[in-house]
């Protein structure tokens, strides 16, 4: 068995799963609340070098193949939920939040069925009828779970704890949530997460700024960089193979050939 191919191949899986996500941060750069993501991966220790499914071993058991190692193996994605930078915009529906937490939303899937996401994305707006939704045409909500509706011709303000003023008076209270664990928050979509079992709400320690935005957390030059250093490393697990291919082809023509 040829080893080498097995790690090469291995290799370029790797880095074609870490290049799709270091493509997808960077189409996002400048994507409102988004997120990065990243990849992990490691060694395959030598009780991993197993034969799985085989019939002859019985469906449900393994059988170790001996002293191999074969290449990387690729493991969970995840997300860095470290804080973007703020973005100036002065317009008093867009908000950040300074700190851990989420603003909960009320999100319609295309059956028509509503369930409560969480996203960092601020950018807020009053439709005519004066409830407040993002870009999308979700509903914000309050502490209380319900919509947020304000009167369009009254200006508004809004404080540091999500407390929207008009006229002088309290009208509404944006509700910011926030979760023990990240682990337990399902990615959906670019901006929006959702708790799978398991997730623990916890209160959130965030301040709301109002008139700013909180942009991605990527860096362009380092998701730059790292693109590299992936095409490198893609390429150097590419002619490991084709060297392989030339000294088989040699083999086959020239070593096994009768004089």
């Amino acid at each position: 068995m040829l080893k080498g191919l097995y790690i090469a191949h291995s290799g370029m899986i790797n880095e074609q799963n870490r290049m799709d996500i270091l493509t997808n941060n960077l189409a996002n750069a400048s994507t409102v609340g988004f997120k990065k993501e990243g990849s992990t991966s490691q060694s395959f220790d030598d009780i991993l070098t197993v034969k799985i499914k085989d019939a002859s071993e019985g469906e449900m058991n393994v059988r170790r193949l001996g002293i191999n190692n074969p290449g990387v193996r690729i493991g969970e994605n995840y997300t860095d939920f470290s804080q973007g930078s703020f973005r100036i915009t002065d317009n008093t529906y867009d908000l950040a939040l300074s700190g851990e937490g989420f603003f909960a939303l009320e999100y319609t899937n295309k059956a028509g069925e509503t369930s409560t996401l969480y996203t960092r994305a601020g950018q807020f707006g009053l439709t005519k009828e004066g409830e407040l939704v993002n870009q999308d045409g979700d509903f914000v909500l309050d502490t209380q779970n319900r919509h947020i509706r304000l009167n369009t011709l009254t200006d508004a303000s809004i404080d540091k704890s999500g407390t929207i003023f008009q006229d002088g008076q309290a009208v509404a209270q944006i509700q910011v949530a926030d979760f023990e664990d990240y682990n337990y928050l399902e990615k959906y979509g670019e901006t929006y997460y959702r708790p799978i079992e398991g997730a623990q709400m916890t209160t959130a320690n965030a301040e709301v700024y109002s008139g700013y935005l909180e942009m991605s957390n990527m860096s362009t030059i380092t998701e730059m960089v790292n693109l590299i250093s992936i095409s490198r490393a893609y390429e150097s697990n590419q002619k490991i193979i084709q060297t392989y291919d030339e000294s088989l082809g040699i083999a086959v023509s020239q070593l096994g050939k009768l004089q």
